[in-house]
């Protein structure tokens, strides 16, 4: 078989090094035998090496993701993986900063593909595969009335798979909640809550089954770690099937922005044989995986500096920032997106803040429900 340049490139790597091809091996010999890993979990039966992911991937690089009713719609690099990315050889090759040098090599190769009109073959109405079709339709309702598209229009008007990845919602669709009011702190992103930690430490051990955060690990060692000592961390995530923009949950000024390389099919090993890697590590990846940092200065000095992380999951190829430092931004204006996959993110607030978070009910954690973005998430507690 003629591998894409890309893909080439990664069996080398794969092969040349003696670490790596232990690792890529046993990875896959390692998944148990028993017959419910016998297939992946969107269904197809498990691969058995390296050499058959090499395959896929390489298939992928000319296809757009179908619709599928699993946990995984969407990732079809993921779904293939996902067994072998929870064991032990698993979860560190793909932490490997060779590996993710390539991965991102590979996701950005198939980013031209989805950015591509020859990606839209997917965005049609058959039943069970297209994206506006029966079982999409059911996944995604409201969507003509909540998006900007026009379904009369081929692929309702969409350029490419990014393009419809990147949608937006119409006018009014999401307005922001208290928007002069600066004690309110709005979500941003259409985003499910994950979890709440407070006295956040500036180093932990991240990797332990608690998945306990590591603040100089989840800034990347960024000079102003200390200040959040002690802290508050508010996570959320996002689904393959969410809107993925990104807006400011707070008034203020742009202080620093910073993209992160990182992993990108990271799974913790105290996680375990998730059946949707990595949504059981989630605190985790935001220690390791690719990510964006946006500090801000509120405008509000009962918040001061904050930091929002956006953190790509598995086939995310890009974290985009459309920001720039010295900015002004207003509460619910646009910080960025992401381009691909299923997502997740962070705001961290220094110890001074005190916050009520106000999450319509729930408990945060990974069967919760997405509060619409540009919506109240906490109130600040003045002194």
């Amino acid at each position: 078989m003629n591998f894409h340049p890309v893909i080439q490139e990664f069996q080398e790597i794969i092969e040349e090094d003696p670490v790596l091809f232990m690792l890529f091996t046993q990875m896959f010999e390692e998944i148990p035998s028993s017959p419910e890993f016998e297939m992946d979990p969107a269904g197809n039966f498990q691969i058995k090496d390296y050499r058959q992911m090499l395959q896929v991937m390489n298939e992928v690089l000319t296809q757009a993701p179908e619709f599928n009713k699993t946990d995984l719609v969407g990732f079809p690099i993921n779904a293939v993986i996902n067994w072998a990315m929870g064991t032990p050889a698993g979860t560190t090759a793909f932490l490997n900063e060779k590996v993710n040098r390539q991965l991102k090599k590979i996701l950005n190769q198939w980013a031209v593909f989805l950015g591509s009109t020859d990606s839209r073959y997917v965005l049609s109405g058959d039943p069970e595969k297209g994206w506006f079709g029966r079982d999409a339709m059911e996944a995604m309702p409201n969507f003509v009335e909540d998006f900007q598209c026009d379904p009369n229009l081929p692929h309702y008007g969409f350029a490419s798979w990014d393009d419809f990845f990147t949608r937006q919602f119409r006018e009014g669709k999401r307005p922001v909640e208290y928007p002069d009011d600066n004690a309110v702190i709005t979500n941003a992103c259409e985003s499910a809550p994950y979890r709440i930690a407070t006295n956040v430490q500036i180093h932990d051990r991240f990797w332990i089954k608690e998945q306990p955060y590591s603040l100089s690990h989840m800034l990347a060692g960024d000079p102003t770690v200390p200040l959040f000592e002690g802290g508050t961390v508010y996570q959320a995530f996002l689904s393959a099937l969410s809107y993925h923009r990104w807006h400011s949950p707070v008034s203020g000024r742009i202080v620093k922005t910073r993209l992160i390389d990182g992993s990108y099919y990271a799974s913790a090993l105290s996680a375990g044989l998730d059946p949707a890697s990595p949504n059981e590590s989630q605190a985790y990846i935001t220690q390791v995986a690719s990510r964006a940092l946006i500090f801000i200065e509120a405008d509000n000095p009962d918040i001061g500096l904050m930091c929002v992380v956006f953190v790509g999951m598995a086939e995310v190829s890009s974290n985009e920032i459309t920001v720039y430092e010295g900015q002004h931004v207003k509460k619910g204006d646009q910080l960025g997106m992401f381009h691909f996959g299923g997502s997740t993110h962070v705001l961290i607030f220094r110890p001074e803040v005190n916050l009520e978070f106000d999450l319509r009910g729930q408990t945060p954690g990974p069967d919760s429900v997405n509060i619409p973005v540009r919506s109240k998430i906490a109130t600040i507690q003045g002194e």
